[in-house]
């Protein structure tokens, strides 16, 4: 402060409530109409390459709303100043400092009778009681004696109950689910020279197997080098068992580590749309965090791109779709169902668009994809025993993009060629599961293993003329053919 301002001025309040002005803007991609979204898998290193189709930026500015004041015509609809206004002539003033007579002291008050002050006191008393049963604790009862003294409670005063929510948890909560779970979650983080970031993972063994996504597990390049951090706050180094980028799923082994608690697994073979789901991970660095959603859809096809992924291979999964919060850092993560039963590994979200410039990534917008523990399983058991696992194909070419299903070509002594399925014929439907893609048949037919029998049904190239036939599936490395 000047010495003017001191001595010469009045200082006058302070308008917190003006805009400071002026605001920054947020850019927000959205994918243009008619386009898909696009699905990044989520581990924290960004996308996989540019994203599929072109994006459009929209501009929204961040608002502050400003305090308006009355003017001389102001009306009840203008918002009041934050602070009080000046005083206005023949304020708050006594009269006499006017010059005007001082007003007469008004007459004493007459006594109040005993019998309606009693019993006004215990009607409040009474109101009290039934407001604290109806609406809560009432804090505190202010109550007057008959001397005049006024007796006051105070809630601050009161002795701090004897409380536990932890072994209070509700069983089936969400509260019981997450203390049974988070022992067995971990985050997983990947340095090297060529990139790093953070994952999670599930405890498979009390020895220190864990199973997560290859993205995560391979997302630093082939000498990077991992830590796994746990529930406890203790950390230890890993090395990789075994990948597979077809399903995205990898296993990792930690050194130096036992007595771990491995998670329950339950099955996916039975879920329901609506059912409760609670997902755990490392979204942002943020190890077990806590989100909560339903199944959204199942059987629901997903293209990802996938690290170290042949070319001649497709990445798609027959995902759980999810609306719990999943952010990058939660792949690898669980999804387990109300009991604290594995049902999903975390694995991508669809994403309104990202910074192509950056490498961004946008967050949750509610649609996050889970790969199911029965394939999770079979290729963990794969991978730990072999180091590498298979997947199930039908011996056809085809284009995963394309609005149906149409066999391109055959291939020779295949499953498809051996059922009698012929070039140019459209694939509708694989057992009871409709097929209205290329990505739709990819993802139904490895959701099964290898030798697995499956009806297919087929029209001709119009469409018509139905036909179902029996395949046997035959099975693949991820360095085999489709």
């Amino acid at each position: 402060m000047t010495e003017e301002s001191k001595e010469g001025s009045t200082p006058q309040p302070e308008n917190t409530d003006a805009a400071p002005g002026p605001y920054p803007t947020q850019e927000i991609p959205v994918a243009p109409p008619g386009q898909p979204d696009q699905v990044y898998a989520q581990s924290g290193y960004g996308p996989r390459g540019p994203a599929p189709h072109p994006t459009i930026w929209q501009q929204r500015v961040s608002q502050n709303p400003t305090q308006r004041f009355p003017g001389p015509e102001a009306g009840p609809e203008y918002a009041q100043p934050s602070y009080p206004p000046p005083t206005p002539p023949g304020g708050p003033y006594p009269a006499a400092a006017f010059g005007a007579d001082p007003m007469p002291a008004p007459p004493p008050p007459e006594p109040a009778r005993r019998p309606v002050r009693t019993g006004l006191v215990v009607g409040a008393v009474a109101l009290a009681l039934a407001s604290g049963g109806v609406g809560g604790a009432v804090g505190a009862l202010v109550t007057r004696s008959d001397s005049g003294h006024t007796t006051v409670t105070n809630a601050l005063e009161a002795p701090k109950p004897n409380v536990s929510n932890v072994t209070n948890a509700p069983a089936g909560s969400t509260q019981a689910v997450a203390q049974k779970v988070l022992p067995s979650v971990v985050m997983i983080k990947v340095a090297s020279n060529r990139a790093q970031g953070e994952g999670s993972g599930v405890v498979l063994s009390s020895d220190g197997l864990i199973l997560t996504n290859n993205h995560v597990a391979s997302g630093g390049g082939a000498n990077a080098k991992m830590e796994v951090a746990f529930a406890d706050g203790t950390t230890a180094p890993a090395t990789l068992v075994g990948a597979d980028p077809v399903s995205d799923l990898a296993v990792i082994k930690v050194q130096g580590k036992d007595g771990l608690t491995p998670i329950e697994l339950g099955s996916s073979s039975n879920l329901a749309v609506g059912q409760p789901v609670i997902a755990i991970g490392s979204p942002l660095g943020l190890a077990g965090t806590v989100t909560t959603g339903i199944v959204s859809a199942l059987n629901r096809p997903v293209s990802t791109n996938g690290e170290g992924t042949p070319s001649q291979v497709q990445p798609v999964i027959d995902a759980i779709q999810t609306d719990a919060a999943i952010n990058p850092g939660n792949s690898g993560g669980a999804l387990v169902d109300g009991s604290g039963k594995l049902i999903g590994i975390n694995t991508a979200i669809a994403s309104l668009g990202g910074s192509e410039a950056t490498g961004q990534q946008s967050g949750s917008i509610g649609l996050g994809f889970a790969i199911p523990v029965d394939q999770a399983r079979r290729v963990a058991d794969e991978l730990i025993k072999t180091g590498h696992a298979t997947y199930a194909q039908i011996g056809i070419k085809l284009r995963p993009q394309d609005a149906a299903a149409r066999v391109l070509e055959a291939t020779p002594d295949g499953p498809a060629a051996k059922a009698g399925i012929p070039a140019g014929a459209i694939i509708t439907k694989v057992d009871s599961r409709t097929i209205d893609s290329g990505d739709a048949l990819i993802a139904a037919v490895r959701s099964h293993q290898p030798g697995d029998k499956v009806k297919v049904t087929y029209t001709d190239e119009q469409g018509n003329n139905p036909k179902t036939v029996e395949v046997t599936l035959s099975g693949a490395a991820a360095d085999g053919g489709r």
